[in-house]
């Protein structure tokens, strides 16, 4: 069954808090929450979404991309389900990222971030994932990962000039 969750807002105290980590894996309340997620990104256009965001504080992030107009010009990333991530910065390099979050409708803001990390977790059944990337899929996994811990992007952000309306933005050559 379908069900295409609220989404919660910057200003939201939930967006805040440190989510709990999964100790049981493969059960139906935790499938219903990826499909919850699944579905709450896909309706949304999302490139990921973080159990946060539909108020669940547990560590759960969903991503993948293939073709998305709200990043048209994104590499595919695979569709994951990621429990419990960790991440581990592989190199000192940072790359900049006009990022946007569905918990931040109609904005963009330039964040640097890591350009080439590992991350670890599980899948909904307790399988390990480990992958190493870089570029958008790393952007996307750390933005997702952020939201486990509370943190949203703008709080990512250095210069705050560099934040503000899509279409403002757009006007603006940005």
């Amino acid at each position: 069954m379908m069900a295409v969750k609220p989404i919660l807002k910057m200003g939201n105290p939930v967006l805040q808090q440190v989510s709990e980590p999964i100790t049981e894996f493969n059960t139906p309340e935790l499938q219903q929450l990826i499909e919850d997620l699944l579905d709450t990104m896909q309706a949304n256009q999302g490139a990921g979404l973080a159990a946060p965001q539909i108020g669940v504080t547990k560590q759960v992030v969903i991503f993948g991309i293939e073709q998305n107009e709200r990043y048209p010009d994104a590499e595919v990333v695979p569709q994951t389900v990621l429990i419990n991530p960790q991440i581990e910065v592989l190199s000192q390099q940072t790359q900049s990222y006009w990022e946007g979050c569905l918990s931040i409708p109609g904005m963009r803001g330039l964040v640097e971030r890591p350009a080439h990390i590992r991350y670890r977790g599980f899948d909904q059944y307790g399988e390990t994932i480990e992958r190493e990337v870089n570029g958008f899929h790393a952007i996307v996994v750390q933005h997702e990962c952020d939201h486990l811990r509370g943190i949203l992007y703008p709080m990512q952000m250095h210069d705050m000039s560099k934040f503000g309306f899509i279409d403002e933005l757009e006007i603006n050559g940005r």
